[in-house]
């Protein structure tokens, strides 16, 4: 197997609790978020993490693309050490690793339109002035958004359109690995369709590496290859996607399958994608015609 293109090692995150005084006087536990965490992430991976609410998930991805800082332990991309990195120069750490928030509002500045927000991100990867408008529109028609919407504000966009944008403003870094954070919790079920088709397909066309974070088993087990299931700040199972969800081997990873409602058991239990790429639309409906990115008008309207 090749190098890991991603790494953590024996990595540790922690917060004081309380005031200052309560942890001088009464030595307060500090609060351990992610708890000695290993891992390795290879280039074209789909890698899937899942777990309850608290469990660490948002922790970690928060430390690998460097918003945050690990308490112990080491955070490498291609073998180059995080903390190294930060200390020189963090510029090309973050323009290799990029995270699609979960709040795609918030993520968003409210007074910038969306060609100002791409155009930005472009000059900060050092795209000359003239041709930033130009690949702005390219970005929005990648993630099927047409340039007609250069123009908005975050607030003239629905919520659908907003994450597109996000994903977009994400990828005119050309990152070789992208964290998307609950992309879809704030969705409803038509849309949360339409951006899983469309992170399956820039995984494709773009041999993206993807760390999808997730409460849904369902589209954790349509989009990804492997599975990491996180507990209290910890890795409590990991392996192929289909080996961890149809023979589960820790009493937690049970749990959260068997708390999937039974209306959507015909979704976990079903077979799983062939390839990262199939989506949920898809294999509803052989007919291409019926597919969120065969019909453009669809794409650009939602």
């Amino acid at each position: 197997m090749s190098p890991a293109l991603l790494s953590l090692r024996d990595v540790t995150k922690s917060y004081p609790r309380g005031g200052l005084i309560d942890r001088v006087l009464k030595g307060t536990k500090p609060f351990v978020a992610l708890d000695n965490v290993s891992l390795d992430i290879h280039r074209g991976d789909v890698v899937g993490i899942v777990g309850e609410s608290g469990s660490g998930k948002s922790t970690l991805a928060s430390l690998a693309v460097g918003l945050i800082a690990p308490t112990a332990g080491d955070i490498l991309l291609d073998g180059e050490n995080l903390a190294e990195l930060m200390r020189d120069h963090a510029g090309p750490w973050r323009r290799r690793i990029q995270m699609a928030f979960q709040d795609s509002s918030s993520a968003l500045n409210p007074r910038k339109t969306v060609e100002l927000c791409l155009t930005e991100t472009l000059a900060l990867r050092g795209v000359a002035r003239e041709g930033r408008r130009q690949e702005a529109h390219e970005l929005l028609a990648l993630v099927g958004l047409g340039a007609e919407l250069a123009p908005r504000l975050p607030h003239e966009l629905s919520g659908g359109q907003r994450q597109r944008v996000g994903l977009a403003r994400a990828l005119a870094m050309r990152p070789d690995v992208l964290f998307a954070d609950e992309p879809v919790s704030a969705l409803d079920v038509s849309l949360q369709a339409q951006v899983v088709n469309l992170l399956a397909r820039l995984t494709r066309e773009l041999g993206l590496t993807l760390v999808f974070i997730s409460h849904d088993l369902a589209l954790v087990r349509t989009l990804c290859s492997r599975l990491i299931v996180m507990r209290n700040g910890a890795i409590v199972e990991q392996g192929a996607c289909r080996d961890v969800l149809d023979n589960p081997q820790h009493d937690y990873t049970r749990l959260l399958i068997a708390a999937v409602p039974k209306g959507l058991a015909g979704r976990r239990v079903g077979p799983p994608a062939s390839s990262a790429g199939a989506s949920i639309l898809e294999r509803k409906s052989p007919d291409p015609k019926k597919s969120i990115f065969a019909s453009r008008r669809l794409a650009e309207r939602i």
